[in-house]
């Protein structure tokens, strides 16, 4: 069969699948591909195992940041620069890279590819979305550009230029895209009291999981009452999570020799707690002993990397705004209301149910991860626990469980990090085929509670 064939079935294909199932095939692509170049033995300084290189890949891909290989010692420079690259794709968007490529090609982009495109930036309509688009490169362009000449303040004067200047973009990437990959095994430890460090690190994850839909309403509209909901929730959610979990990291780990308590003044306690206490939702980097935290702190860390970031941004979890309707909805259910209104706004119903959706499918997965982790992995439940929701939060932290994971143990984060990415809606959607309900019966009661 000729070129033109070959084309003309693919198209029929792409036509004819679901753009969710298509974007996970997408993105198990590129973690594949990513995982074969990382077994070549140009990209590691030692022989790996295929289960390491794929582990590698799908974390890098789900911007998630889990490892079991340290990243600065066994990959090479072009090793380091595919997991830099997968980082990349997955924080961008596999599917937003791609119409990125088509559009400097002056190729058009069709119905099909904005509706996987869609389903990739998490939005519900296709209108505007190749202005979204551009927006997204932009913001990305600039942030992580000045997030690397910034890092390079710091870096270069410590590890010359080449390698200064590799370290800072390397890790412009990974905070941006709220990977939390670190070229050295203690994360960012060693810069635990660095300011530049602790503002310009969490300042890159805190604005890619904000959500590019939220960045756009900032840069195009002024003033707060031209904000979308949408935006005005993850802002105002973002800012109440962000202020509860550093208090809670100071409170509870203040006293802690381990941690907090270790440091000599005040100020490098509340730098570790600002920092430790804002990446816990989004990005994997840590300047503290995660497994040396009290098991209060590991259960409020939990509950953080399962809420997550913002829609259409690089970070994983139920997200922020799911949270704030999930409680609204509660909040309305106790006070007897009909609706769900904030900001002037009624919340639908139809989103009131992908919200239960989500949220129900989000502790499916965690439960289910959970009861395999226990399984290969008996008596350590705690850790257990937080090594799933780090994994379905895409978010990376670990309490050094990681590296002992066996074979299972890894395949079941593996599907966690895929799933946290992609969405656990996704799911629903393969499984789920759409029939048109032709008959209406009686409400019946149903008692709850």
């Amino acid at each position: 069969m000729d070129w033109l064939g070959w084309k003309r079935r693919w198209r029929a294909f792409t036509v004819n699948l679901n753009p969710p199932v298509f974007l996970m095939i997408l993105y198990a692509a590129m973690a594949g591909l990513g995982g074969a170049v990382l077994k070549l033995p140009l990209s590691t300084t030692e022989p790996i195992g295929w289960s390491d290189a794929m582990f590698t890949a799908v974390s890098a891909i789900t911007v998630t940041g889990l490892v079991v290989v340290d990243t600065g010692s066994v990959f090479t420079p072009f090793g380091q620069g595919v997991v830099a690259v997968l980082i990349q794709l997955g924080g961008l968007g596999v599917m937003t890279f791609a119409v990125l490529i088509l559009s400097a090609l002056g190729q058009t982009v069709g119905i099909t590819q904005r509706m996987v495109l869609r389903d990739d930036l998490n939005r519900t309509a296709v209108h505007d979305l190749l202005r979204l688009v551009r927006v997204i490169f932009v913001v990305v362009l600039v942030c992580e550009t000045v997030g690397a000449v910034v890092l390079a303040f710091v870096f270069v004067p410590e590890f010359g230029w080449s390698h200064g200047i590799w370290t800072s973009v390397f890790h412009s990437i990974s905070a941006f895209n709220n990977a939390g990959f670190s070229l050295y095994s203690d994360s960012l430890t060693r810069w635990q009291t660095n300011p530049v460090i602790n503002i310009v690190i969490p300042l890159m994850f805190i604005i890619g999981g904000l959500g590019y839909g939220v960045v756009s309403d900032i840069l195009s509209r002024v003033g707060w009452r031209r904000y979308s909901l949408h935006s005005k929730l993850m802002l105002v959610g973002t800012a109440t999570l962000i202020v509860l979990s550093v208090i809670g990291v100071a409170a509870l780990e203040w006293r802690n020799p381990a941690t907090l308590g270790g440091l000599e003044t005040t100020g490098d306690r509340l730098w570790v707690a600002w920092f430790q206490g804002v990446t816990t939702r989004t990005a994997g980097f840590n300047t503290t002993d995660i497994g040396a935290m009290h098991d209060t702190t590991a259960l409020m860390f939990i509950i953080l990397m399962i809420v997550g970031g913002g829609s259409t941004s690089t970070a994983g979890g139920i997200k922020v705004t799911t949270a704030i309707v999930l409680l609204l909805a509660t909040i309305a259910f106790f006070r007897r209301r009909e609706s769900i209104n904030v900001f002037g706004r009624t919340v639908g119903l139809d989103q009131i149910f992908k919200v239960m959706a989500l949220t129900t499918t989000a502790i499916l997965f965690l439960t289910v991860g959970t009861f395999i982790l226990l399984l290969e992995h008996d008596g350590l439940f705690l850790d257990a626990a937080f090594e799933v929701a780090s994994a379905f939060g895409t978010v990376g932290l670990s309490r050094g469980v990681t590296g002992e994971l066996n074979e299972t143990g890894r395949a079941v984060i593996m599907v966690i990090m895929f799933f946290g990415r992609v969405g656990p809606l996704t799911l629903g959607f393969f499984l789920a085929t759409r029939i048109g309900s032709r008959v209406r019966y009686p409400e019946g009661q149903v008692y709850i509670g």
